[in-house]
């Protein structure tokens, strides 16, 4: 499952389900989203349809009245109920910050601010979440206008008070940084073509959650804390009456995988897994793959030279990986004996358990067909934890490559991996 909702005109509409909790349960796919402005959507197009296909009962509108006046609102339906509870009380222009305003911690402060100002505002929302939840009347979603610091503040509170791990909700808050492109172009349109003048407008970097949740609770201990001192609010009862509505168990059996290789029309699909997954792995410290490294010409050109195949669990894209037939870069000259295993990526969160291992055993079954009796592949020296992963897999460590260039310009070491296959 992809959380991103597709439409045309909003670029940053996605659910929250599937994120996992320290007891094994998984918030409800299709119960909470988070969106951008949902003032763009337009009664009568395919938007519109696509967003009344989910269900949607409660919108919270966090935007400043004014923003609502002059940019719109979502429109009028029967099965809506609207509020508009704008929690930010300081404006301030974002696009015009000079570039020496780092956005860690300028906007890490901002959503303090927004923490102590927006008390009312944000009590009244945490306590319409957890009404709509207990009712099981349907989904709710909350947006601002990029669906970035607002929501993504929102969004950190009712995460941390279901349980969610800060790694992950510093994940979530910077999956924004997909749609930063798009919310770009929105901007330029509306403003003569011109460009922010702030390098970081539009941007999500894992720090400024990281620095937020850092001073909320250097400030009141901890979420639940920030929600029984500063909201007057009874964290527990809050957080137990979201917990029983929109926590459950998760699956114990899936279906099983297919596969299919990938034709160039999947590179943007490929961008945005290999997107999402450097992301996860920003929020946890793997210094590894870079959001933005590998765009639609990289994915294309791995077609041509060799095979790009997806993965999917019904019809939800759940992985990918490229298999490469050479790869000198790390292995030197070799004789035609392995298929090379590159970027195995998988959906985070939505994935179903052992998704990697069941796509390396696809991967080494396609090298074993093309009459290869090697699968070979490599990981980065400093993440023994992904070497482990392979050696658990059979694979057996046979060498190193201390300056393998990727065509980055900077070499970096590899660990070599290599499996005999029956």
């Amino acid at each position: 499952m992809d959380r991103h909702i597709r439409f045309d005109t909003l670029h940053n509409f996605r659910d929250l389900g599937g994120y996992r909790t320290p007891d094994g349960r998984r918030i409800r796919p299709g119960r909470l989203y988070r969106a951008d402005s949902l003032g763009k959507l337009t009664e009568g197009t395919e938007d519109w349809s696509r967003f009344l296909a989910l269900g949607v009962r409660t919108v919270i509108d966090l935007r400043y009245p004014w923003e609502i006046e002059s940019r719109g609102r979502v429109p009028d339906h029967p099965s809506l109920t609207y509020h508009n509870l704008s929690i930010e009380h300081r404006p301030y222009n974002q696009a015009a910050l000079t570039a020496d305003v780092h956005a860690g911690p300028y906007l890490a402060e901002r959503f303090l601010e927004v923490a102590e100002d927006g008390r009312e505002e944000i009590r009244e929302a945490l306590e319409l979440i957890a009404k709509s939840a207990e009712s099981n009347e349907g989904p709710l979603v909350f947006h601002c206008a990029s669906g970035k610091d607002r929501t993504g503040e929102m969004a950190a509170l009712v995460l941390s008070l279901l349980g969610v791990d800060d790694q992950t909700i510093i994940e979530d808050f910077s999956l924004t940084e997909l749609a930063t492109e798009s919310l770009l172009a929105d901007w330029r349109a509306k403003n003569d073509g011109r460009s922010p003048q702030w390098p970081d407008f539009a941007r999500a970097p894992e720090a400024v959650m990281r620095l937020f949740l850092a001073a909320l609770k250097d400030r009141y201990g901890s979420v639940e804390g920030y929600v029984t001192k500063a909201l007057s609010v009874d964290a527990k009862a809050l957080a137990h009456t979201l917990r029983t509505a929109l926590l459950e168990q998760p699956p114990t059996i899936y279906p099983a995988l297919t596969y299919r290789k990938a034709t160039p029309a999947d590179a943007p699909t490929l961008v945005h897994l290999h997107d999402s997954a450097a992301l996860w792995q920003l929020a946890r410290g793997i210094d590894q793959w870079k959001p933005g490294a590998k765009n639609e010409t990289h994915f294309r050109e791995r077609m041509q030279d060799g095979e790009v195949w997806l993965a999917y669990m019904d019809d939800h894209l759940v992985g990918a990986w490229e298999l490469w037939w050479t790869d000198p870069a790390a292995w030197g000259p070799r004789p035609e004996d392995a298929g090379y295993i590159h970027r195995l990526m998988t959906t985070p969160h939505t994935a179903p358990p052992n998704t990697g291992r069941h796509m390396l055993a696809e991967a080494e079954s396609r090298i074993a067909e093309a009459g290869r009796p090697y699968a070979r592949l490599d990981c980065l020296s400093s993440n023994p934890r992904l070497r482990a992963y392979y050696e658990s897999a059979g694979y057996k460590v046979v060498g190193e490559q201390r300056a393998k260039d990727g065509g980055t310009g900077s070499p970096y070491a590899v660990t070599l991996l290599e499996k005999k296959l029956a």
